[in-house]
Formats: structure tokens, sequence, C-alpha cells
């Protein structure tokens, strides 16, 4: 029986690609799988991956024959596995060695849904932690608990779907696959609805994950029309959270949160393409609109002024009312 699946997308990281499977070497257990998801890769990954394939105990190779982005890999390698628990990783992250024993080691004793944990992110040379912002530790929780206050971070503003494990009764539930085609944001609705609907939880404090950031060719790199997805990511978390039975107290949260992408996106825009800022400006116009505009309301008179202005000039702006006329 495989007691873990790891499932690891990869997308033309041919430079970081060995490190990533080194690291997964280093986590090899004989009731461990690793499912590898080639997401359609140009440049010399697939070979790579064909090699560890050979030689990375419990390596299972699946290639997509057209790009789908990390949401749809993830979900071709949710459906592929077989652990009765589950976890990810980044084709270009890395990890220390045990670091999946000891996510397990907790899962098993906790006896919980899922667990999160901090890491370690990497820019260059440069190493900074980054925790989940959660103060209780070690000590089962109920997710929906950890998603307010409304003004501060929260479980759901730390969304990496790679910093933690998963039961696979989670998987049942229906409550792991991410929402499919999105090309950025795809783990905001998964977090949401997580600590909306899952039952269990429990924060461990370990450092075992190394997230690379700043590389070229990542996606939160480029100013093209895929960073917009972040538009569809949020109205889903808005909508769902709009018809949860507690939708009075957790959407002044959702809509603040909601605001403040809005307004990073904005404050960068000169960072995109300008066909893309353009369609940026109105669909974030249009988007601001569909907010409930009493929440809307109280979510802007109690951000800063900086930011409140921008979004206050971005809602005045003309714009269609749905995605779809926006797009």
């Amino acid at each position: 029986m495989v007691k873990l699946s790891v499932i690891v997308p990869f997308y033309n990281v041919q430079t970081y690609a060995p490190d990533t499977l080194r690291s997964l070497m280093a986590n090899a257990r004989a009731d461990f799988e690793f499912v590898l998801v080639d997401d359609c890769s140009t440049d010399g990954t697939p070979e790579i991956l064909q090699r560890a394939e050979r030689e990375l105990p419990g390596a299972v190779l699946v290639r997509h024959e057209r790009n789908g982005g990390l949401a749809t890999a993830r979900n071709t390698g949710l459906d592929a596995a077989n652990g009765e628990y589950l976890t990810f990783l980044d084709g270009d992250d890395w990890l220390a060695p045990g670091h999946f024993e000891h996510l397990l080691a907790a899962m098993e004793d906790l006896g919980c849904d899922f667990v999160r944990t901090d890491h370690v992110q990497c820019t260059g040379r440069s190493r900074s932690v980054h925790r989940v912002p959660v103060g209780r530790r070690g000590e089962v929780l109920r997710p929906r608990d950890v998603i307010l206050p409304s003004d501060r971070s929260t479980a759901v503003d730390y969304p990496y779907a790679w910093a933690g494990m998963y039961h696979r009764r989670l998987v049942d539930r229906g409550l792991l696959h991410f929402t499919h085609g999105l090309r950025t944001a795809e783990d905001r609705p998964w977090i949401w609805r997580l600590h909306r609907e899952a039952d269990s939880f429990a924060v461990i404090s370990h450092l075992g994950i190394f997230y690379r950031r700043g590389i070229a060719s990542s996606l939160t790199q480029i100013g093209d029309i895929r960073q917009l997805d972040f538009i569809k990511a949020f109205d889903q978390v808005i909508e769902e959270t709009a018809n949860d039975p507690e939708s009075d107290r957790l959407l002044p949260k959702a809509v603040r949160t909601y605001c403040a992408v809005i307004s990073h996106h904005l404050g960068s825009a000169e960072r995109y393409e300008p066909a893309v800022a353009r369609k940026l400006r109105t669909m974030s116009a249009a988007a601001l609109k569909r907010m409930p505009q009493d929440v809307l309301k109280e979510a802007l008179d109690s951000m800063d002024a900086e930011r409140a202005s921008r979004l206050r000039r971005a809602r005045r702006r003309p714009a269609p009312l749905s995605v779809e006329a926006a797009a």
C-alpha cells in the first residue's frame, strides 16, 4: 500500500529539476510514490524526467500532450495518486532530507485532515523564513476558525499547496482538486475551500521546503494575460464564500483580500504589456462593481489611504460587469 503520494508538476525547468529530483531521492521511502507530471515541457525537462522515472524509487511519470497550467497539472497528479496521504512540490523547488517523514509522523500523531508548515523562500542567494500566520502550533484546530480577522494576515493568506500534507479523505470529499484551467492564483479558491469545509487541521513548526522566487521564466515574473486569472480565482472565492452559512462573518475577509490583490496589481501595472495593463484596469473595475457593495465600502473605509484611493479610482472606471465581457 502507498502511504504517501507526492505530486510534482514540471514545466520548462531543466535548470532546476535536477535539484528538485535529488531532494526527492533524499526523501524516498519504500511506501512513497512520486507522481511527476510533465506539463508538455519544450526544453530538456522531459529527458530529465525520463531518467528520473528509471532512477527515483517510486517515480510515476505522466505527460500532458498540451500545456494546461499548474492547476490542471496538479489535478492530473491527484487523479493518478494512490497514497493514503498526499502532498505537493513544484518542479523548481526542493526539500530538506526527511521532510516528508517529519510531516507524515505529525499527521499520523494528530489524526487531522491536513497539516500546514513553514517554508524558506530563496531569492538568488538570499534566504528568508515565512511562517504560517497561525500562532497555535502542534494542536488540532478547526480550519474555519483561523480565516479571520479580516484586517490581519491569516491562514487563507498562506495559500501554498506544497506547504503541508493532506489526508485522502479530502480528495474523497472533493476538497483537494484545483479549479481546472486557472493559470495563476489557483491556490486561492483552493485554500479558502479547504478552510471553510475541512473538519480539522494543525500547524507544524518545521522548515523543510525551499521555495525558489524570482525565476525569470516563472509566471509571477511574466506580465502577460495569464496573470489576470487572479480575477477569476477571487471571483470564485467571493461566490463560494457568499454561499457559506457564515457568509456575513467571512465575506468581509474575502472582499478585503480581493481588494488588496487588485490594488497590488494596479500599483505594478507598468510591468504588464500595454494591452494587458489596459485589460487589467477594465477587469479590475468590473470586479469591484460585482462585489457586494456594502461589504466593499467597509473594506475600502478600513484600508490605508493610498490603496483605498487607487481602488476608488478604479471603481469609477466604466467597465462591463462580467469577466467574460471584459476578456
